[in-house]
Protein backbone atom coordinates (compact mmCIF):
# COMPACT_ATOMS: atom_id res chain seq x y z
CA UNK A 1 0.00 0.00 0.00
CA UNK A 2 1.62 3.48 -0.88
CA UNK A 3 1.72 6.28 1.98
CA UNK A 4 1.25 9.53 1.03
CA UNK A 5 4.29 11.93 1.03
CA UNK A 6 4.91 13.40 4.56
CA UNK A 7 6.36 16.60 2.69
CA UNK A 8 2.75 17.11 1.07
CA UNK A 9 1.44 19.44 0.45
CA UNK A 10 4.81 21.63 -0.58
CA UNK A 11 4.68 25.28 -0.76
CA UNK A 12 8.08 26.65 -2.78
CA UNK A 13 9.63 29.25 -1.63
CA UNK A 14 8.47 32.67 -3.59
CA UNK A 15 12.49 33.66 -3.44
CA UNK A 16 13.24 30.89 -5.65
CA UNK A 17 9.98 30.83 -7.78
CA UNK A 18 11.11 34.67 -8.40
CA UNK A 19 14.00 33.32 -10.41
CA UNK A 20 11.86 31.30 -12.81
CA UNK A 21 12.33 31.99 -16.35
CA UNK A 22 9.02 32.67 -18.62
CA UNK A 23 10.44 29.57 -20.39
CA UNK A 24 8.79 26.21 -19.32
CA UNK A 25 11.27 23.69 -18.32
CA UNK A 26 8.75 20.84 -20.06
CA UNK A 27 9.09 22.72 -23.20
CA UNK A 28 12.56 22.54 -23.39
CA UNK A 29 12.94 18.98 -22.75
CA UNK A 30 9.98 18.37 -25.49
CA UNK A 31 7.01 17.19 -23.44
CA UNK A 32 3.99 17.05 -25.69
CA UNK A 33 6.33 17.20 -29.22
CA UNK A 34 5.55 14.59 -31.91
CA UNK A 35 8.16 14.74 -33.71
CA UNK A 36 11.89 13.40 -32.95
CA UNK A 37 14.44 16.30 -31.76
CA UNK A 38 17.80 15.84 -30.12
CA UNK A 39 17.59 16.74 -26.49
CA UNK A 40 18.91 20.25 -25.18
CA UNK A 41 20.49 21.32 -21.79
CA UNK A 42 17.79 22.14 -19.20
CA UNK A 43 19.60 22.11 -15.96
CA UNK A 44 23.15 21.25 -14.70
CA UNK A 45 25.04 23.48 -17.15
CA UNK A 46 28.42 23.99 -16.18
CA UNK A 47 28.03 27.00 -17.00
CA UNK A 48 24.26 28.73 -15.81
CA UNK A 49 24.38 31.43 -18.16
CA UNK A 50 23.74 29.32 -20.82
CA UNK A 51 20.87 27.76 -19.77
CA UNK A 52 17.51 29.45 -18.97
CA UNK A 53 17.20 28.26 -15.56
CA UNK A 54 20.91 29.22 -15.12
CA UNK A 55 19.43 31.59 -11.83
CA UNK A 56 17.80 28.60 -10.21
CA UNK A 57 20.61 26.54 -10.88
CA UNK A 58 22.57 28.93 -8.51
CA UNK A 59 19.99 29.42 -6.31
CA UNK A 60 20.73 25.35 -5.31
CA UNK A 61 23.60 25.98 -3.57
CA UNK A 62 22.32 29.00 -1.26
CA UNK A 63 20.48 25.65 0.07
CA UNK A 64 22.03 23.95 3.21
CA UNK A 65 25.40 25.67 1.95
CA UNK A 66 27.58 25.08 5.45
CA UNK A 67 26.10 21.12 5.93
CA UNK A 68 28.88 19.00 6.77
CA UNK A 69 27.82 16.06 4.67
CA UNK A 70 27.90 17.94 1.38
CA UNK A 71 31.01 19.57 2.42
CA UNK A 72 32.97 16.04 2.95
CA UNK A 73 30.85 14.18 -0.11
CA UNK A 74 31.89 17.41 -2.62
CA UNK A 75 35.58 17.70 -1.52
CA UNK A 76 35.92 14.00 -1.84
CA UNK A 77 34.40 13.69 -5.36
CA UNK A 78 36.53 16.98 -6.41
CA UNK A 79 39.99 14.67 -5.48
CA UNK A 80 38.24 12.40 -8.14
CA UNK A 81 37.67 14.89 -10.44
CA UNK A 82 40.79 16.44 -10.53
CA UNK A 83 42.73 13.58 -11.00
CA UNK A 84 44.85 13.02 -14.20
CA UNK A 85 43.95 10.30 -16.83
CA UNK A 86 46.06 8.10 -18.25
CA UNK A 87 48.41 9.24 -21.02
CA UNK A 88 47.52 7.54 -24.85
CA UNK A 89 50.19 4.74 -25.85
CA UNK A 90 51.27 4.97 -29.42
CA UNK A 91 49.89 1.70 -30.95
CA UNK A 92 46.49 0.32 -30.25
CA UNK A 93 46.61 -3.28 -29.11
CA UNK A 94 44.18 -5.69 -30.93
CA UNK A 95 42.17 -8.59 -29.53
CA UNK A 96 38.86 -9.72 -30.00
CA UNK A 97 35.96 -7.81 -29.13
CA UNK A 98 35.38 -10.63 -26.78
CA UNK A 99 38.37 -10.39 -24.79
CA UNK A 100 37.84 -6.74 -24.63
CA UNK A 101 34.68 -7.20 -22.83
CA UNK A 102 35.90 -9.90 -20.28
CA UNK A 103 38.46 -7.07 -19.48
CA UNK A 104 36.41 -4.23 -18.71
CA UNK A 105 34.42 -6.84 -16.65
CA UNK A 106 37.48 -6.42 -14.07
CA UNK A 107 36.38 -3.44 -13.20
CA UNK A 108 32.79 -4.85 -11.91
CA UNK A 109 35.06 -7.45 -10.11
CA UNK A 110 37.29 -5.53 -7.99
CA UNK A 111 34.66 -2.96 -7.27
CA UNK A 112 35.29 0.29 -8.86
CA UNK A 113 31.34 -0.01 -10.51
CA UNK A 114 28.37 -2.34 -10.30
CA UNK A 115 27.78 -2.83 -13.69
CA UNK A 116 29.72 -2.19 -16.95
CA UNK A 117 27.48 -2.28 -20.21
CA UNK A 118 28.42 -1.62 -23.71
CA UNK A 119 26.57 -0.07 -26.79
CA UNK A 120 27.69 1.57 -30.15
CA UNK A 121 26.88 5.39 -29.63
CA UNK A 122 23.56 6.42 -31.30
CA UNK A 123 24.13 10.43 -32.14
CA UNK A 124 20.59 10.94 -31.18
CA UNK A 125 22.26 10.20 -27.61
CA UNK A 126 23.88 13.64 -28.31
CA UNK A 127 22.76 16.82 -27.18
CA UNK A 128 21.82 19.75 -29.63
CA UNK A 129 25.01 20.67 -31.18
CA UNK A 130 27.83 18.11 -30.33
CA UNK A 131 28.61 15.44 -33.35
CA UNK A 132 30.11 12.07 -32.69
CA UNK A 133 33.54 11.46 -32.51
CA UNK A 134 33.64 8.08 -31.16
CA UNK A 135 31.99 4.90 -32.07
CA UNK A 136 31.22 3.10 -28.80
CA UNK A 137 29.50 3.99 -25.33
CA UNK A 138 30.94 2.17 -21.92
CA UNK A 139 28.05 2.77 -19.41
CA UNK A 140 28.63 2.56 -15.82
CA UNK A 141 27.09 2.13 -13.08
CA UNK A 142 27.54 2.73 -9.35
CA UNK A 143 24.69 1.71 -6.08
CA UNK A 144 23.95 3.83 -3.63
CA UNK A 145 24.02 2.70 -0.10
CA UNK A 146 20.52 2.31 0.74
CA UNK A 147 20.37 3.11 4.42
CA UNK A 148 21.55 6.41 2.98
CA UNK A 149 19.77 6.86 0.50
CA UNK A 150 16.72 6.16 2.09
CA UNK A 151 16.77 9.38 4.53
CA UNK A 152 15.91 11.03 1.12
CA UNK A 153 16.05 14.46 0.90
CA UNK A 154 18.03 14.89 4.13
CA UNK A 155 21.20 15.78 3.61
CA UNK A 156 22.72 12.63 4.26
CA UNK A 157 21.38 11.50 1.12
CA UNK A 158 22.27 14.40 -0.73
CA UNK A 159 25.74 13.53 0.40
CA UNK A 160 25.27 9.61 -0.64
CA UNK A 161 24.41 10.95 -3.97
CA UNK A 162 27.25 13.46 -4.10
CA UNK A 163 29.89 10.28 -2.92
CA UNK A 164 27.74 8.20 -6.03
CA UNK A 165 28.52 10.32 -8.47
CA UNK A 166 32.24 10.83 -7.72
CA UNK A 167 32.44 6.84 -7.80
CA UNK A 168 30.69 7.06 -11.16
CA UNK A 169 33.64 9.73 -12.31
CA UNK A 170 36.29 7.60 -10.69
CA UNK A 171 34.97 4.69 -12.78
CA UNK A 172 34.83 6.58 -16.00
CA UNK A 173 38.29 7.76 -15.85
CA UNK A 174 40.10 4.67 -14.62
CA UNK A 175 38.11 2.81 -17.52
CA UNK A 176 39.39 5.51 -19.99
CA UNK A 177 42.72 5.75 -18.44
CA UNK A 178 42.37 1.52 -19.08
CA UNK A 179 41.75 2.01 -22.62
CA UNK A 180 44.41 4.74 -23.11
CA UNK A 181 46.87 2.72 -22.14
CA UNK A 182 45.77 0.22 -24.65
CA UNK A 183 46.25 2.84 -27.42
CA UNK A 184 42.85 3.36 -27.71
CA UNK A 185 41.28 6.98 -27.04
CA UNK A 186 38.97 7.54 -24.68
CA UNK A 187 37.09 10.25 -23.04
CA UNK A 188 35.29 9.71 -19.57
CA UNK A 189 31.57 11.49 -18.54
CA UNK A 190 30.15 11.94 -15.50
CA UNK A 191 27.41 13.79 -14.22
CA UNK A 192 25.52 15.69 -12.05
CA UNK A 193 26.65 18.59 -14.65
CA UNK A 194 25.73 18.12 -18.17
CA UNK A 195 27.91 17.04 -21.08
CA UNK A 196 27.55 15.94 -24.73
CA UNK A 197 25.39 12.68 -24.26
CA UNK A 198 22.49 11.48 -22.56
CA UNK A 199 23.22 8.77 -20.67
CA UNK A 200 20.53 6.66 -20.04
CA UNK A 201 18.91 6.02 -23.46
CA UNK A 202 22.70 4.00 -23.99
CA UNK A 203 22.63 2.45 -20.31
CA UNK A 204 19.15 1.15 -21.52
CA UNK A 205 20.75 -0.11 -25.06
CA UNK A 206 23.73 -1.62 -23.36
CA UNK A 207 21.32 -3.84 -20.66
CA UNK A 208 21.06 -2.20 -18.04
CA UNK A 209 17.55 -2.49 -17.01
CA UNK A 210 14.49 -0.59 -18.20
CA UNK A 211 12.95 3.05 -18.03
CA UNK A 212 10.74 3.61 -14.16
CA UNK A 213 7.79 5.83 -13.82
CA UNK A 214 9.72 7.98 -11.58
CA UNK A 215 12.59 8.73 -14.23
CA UNK A 216 15.19 6.91 -13.13
CA UNK A 217 16.54 3.37 -15.21
CA UNK A 218 15.01 0.06 -12.85
CA UNK A 219 17.76 -2.64 -12.64
CA UNK A 220 16.72 -6.02 -11.21
CA UNK A 221 19.90 -5.84 -8.83
CA UNK A 222 20.59 -2.18 -8.11
CA UNK A 223 16.90 -1.05 -8.17
CA UNK A 224 16.54 2.36 -8.92
CA UNK A 225 19.62 3.52 -6.59
CA UNK A 226 22.11 4.26 -8.29
CA UNK A 227 24.08 6.88 -10.67
CA UNK A 228 25.77 6.42 -14.13
CA UNK A 229 28.87 7.73 -16.06
CA UNK A 230 30.16 6.60 -19.41
CA UNK A 231 33.29 6.24 -21.82
CA UNK A 232 33.42 7.56 -25.09
CA UNK A 233 35.89 5.28 -27.38
CA UNK A 234 36.60 3.41 -30.88
CA UNK A 235 37.90 0.42 -28.73
CA UNK A 236 35.84 -2.64 -29.95
CA UNK A 237 34.42 -4.02 -27.48
CA UNK A 238 31.58 -6.90 -27.52
CA UNK A 239 27.72 -4.88 -27.20
CA UNK A 240 26.10 -5.67 -24.55
CA UNK A 241 22.30 -6.43 -25.00
CA UNK A 242 19.60 -4.21 -24.04
CA UNK A 243 17.20 -6.50 -21.80
CA UNK A 244 13.26 -6.38 -20.50
CA UNK A 245 12.12 -7.61 -17.20
CA UNK A 246 8.54 -7.02 -16.93
CA UNK A 247 9.74 -3.79 -14.94
CA UNK A 248 7.73 -1.25 -17.32
CA UNK A 249 4.11 -3.15 -16.96
CA UNK A 250 5.10 -3.24 -13.31
CA UNK A 251 5.43 0.32 -12.78
CA UNK A 252 2.28 1.05 -15.01
CA UNK A 253 0.42 -1.04 -12.21
CA UNK A 254 2.65 0.59 -8.64
CA UNK A 255 1.46 4.20 -7.71
CA UNK A 256 4.33 3.82 -4.51
CA UNK A 257 6.87 6.73 -6.40
CA UNK A 258 3.66 8.94 -7.38
CA UNK A 259 2.47 9.06 -3.75
CA UNK A 260 5.88 9.56 -2.48
CA UNK A 261 6.73 12.50 -4.68
CA UNK A 262 5.82 15.86 -2.88
CA UNK A 263 5.24 18.32 -5.59
CA UNK A 264 3.43 15.53 -7.78
CA UNK A 265 5.77 15.62 -10.77
CA UNK A 266 5.32 11.61 -11.27
CA UNK A 267 2.38 10.75 -13.75
CA UNK A 268 0.18 7.80 -14.00
CA UNK A 269 0.71 7.46 -17.72
CA UNK A 270 3.51 7.49 -19.95
CA UNK A 271 3.81 10.77 -22.18
CA UNK A 272 5.29 12.02 -25.75
CA UNK A 273 8.31 13.75 -25.26
CA UNK A 274 10.22 14.57 -28.59
CA UNK A 275 8.32 11.77 -30.55
CA UNK A 276 8.56 8.98 -28.04
CA UNK A 277 6.31 7.63 -25.57
CA UNK A 278 7.66 7.64 -22.25
CA UNK A 279 7.90 8.17 -18.45
CA UNK A 280 8.66 11.36 -18.03
CA UNK A 281 8.95 13.88 -14.41
CA UNK A 282 7.46 17.08 -14.70
CA UNK A 283 10.69 19.35 -14.60
CA UNK A 284 8.31 22.50 -13.42
CA UNK A 285 6.60 20.57 -10.52
CA UNK A 286 9.99 18.73 -9.80
CA UNK A 287 13.15 21.48 -9.43
CA UNK A 288 11.29 24.10 -7.19
CA UNK A 289 11.14 20.76 -4.52
CA UNK A 290 14.35 19.08 -5.40
CA UNK A 291 16.23 23.05 -5.71
CA UNK A 292 14.61 23.34 -1.63
CA UNK A 293 16.05 20.75 -0.11
CA UNK A 294 19.28 20.90 -2.30
CA UNK A 295 18.34 17.07 -3.77
CA UNK A 296 15.84 14.92 -3.51
CA UNK A 297 15.89 11.13 -4.96
CA UNK A 298 12.50 10.16 -2.65
CA UNK A 299 11.36 8.61 -5.90
CA UNK A 300 14.48 6.18 -6.23
CA UNK A 301 14.37 5.62 -2.45
CA UNK A 302 10.93 4.45 -2.25
CA UNK A 303 11.02 2.19 -5.52
CA UNK A 304 9.95 -1.66 -4.34
CA UNK A 305 12.86 -2.24 -6.62
CA UNK A 306 15.53 -0.36 -4.64
CA UNK A 307 15.35 -2.47 -1.75
CA UNK A 308 17.47 -4.77 -1.37
CA UNK A 309 16.94 -8.45 -2.33
CA UNK A 310 13.98 -7.39 -3.01
CA UNK A 311 14.40 -6.94 -7.39
CA UNK A 312 16.14 -9.84 -8.39
CA UNK A 313 13.09 -11.69 -6.83
CA UNK A 314 10.68 -9.27 -8.25
CA UNK A 315 12.16 -10.10 -11.45
CA UNK A 316 11.96 -13.66 -11.15
CA UNK A 317 8.63 -13.92 -10.39
CA UNK A 318 7.74 -11.85 -13.00
CA UNK A 319 9.51 -13.80 -15.31
CA UNK A 320 7.81 -16.77 -14.53
CA UNK A 321 4.58 -15.38 -14.90
CA UNK A 322 5.38 -14.17 -18.65
CA UNK A 323 6.35 -17.47 -19.38
CA UNK A 324 3.20 -18.92 -17.89
CA UNK A 325 1.16 -16.83 -20.00
CA UNK A 326 2.67 -17.58 -22.71
CA UNK A 327 2.48 -21.53 -22.82
CA UNK A 328 -1.01 -20.95 -21.90
CA UNK A 329 -0.99 -19.30 -25.41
Amino acid sequence: MSKPSPYRPFTPEPEQMALKPAVSGNDINGLGEAAFRRPTWVYWAPDPDDIAHGDMQRWFYSVRPDEPALIKARAERQVILDAPIAELADSPIEQSDDAWLAQLRRFEADGTCERVGVTGLDPDWLYAGYKRAFSNVVICAVQHDYEEISKAPEPDAGGEVIRQYGRAAGAAKQIAGWLRSQGWEAEPLTGPMAGKLTMIPPALSAGLGELGKHGSIIDPAMGASFRLSAVLTDAPIAHTEAREHGIDEFCRNCRICEDACPPEALSADKQQVRGVEKWYVDFDKCLPFFNQHHGCAICIAVCPWSRPGIGLRLADKLATRAARKEAEG
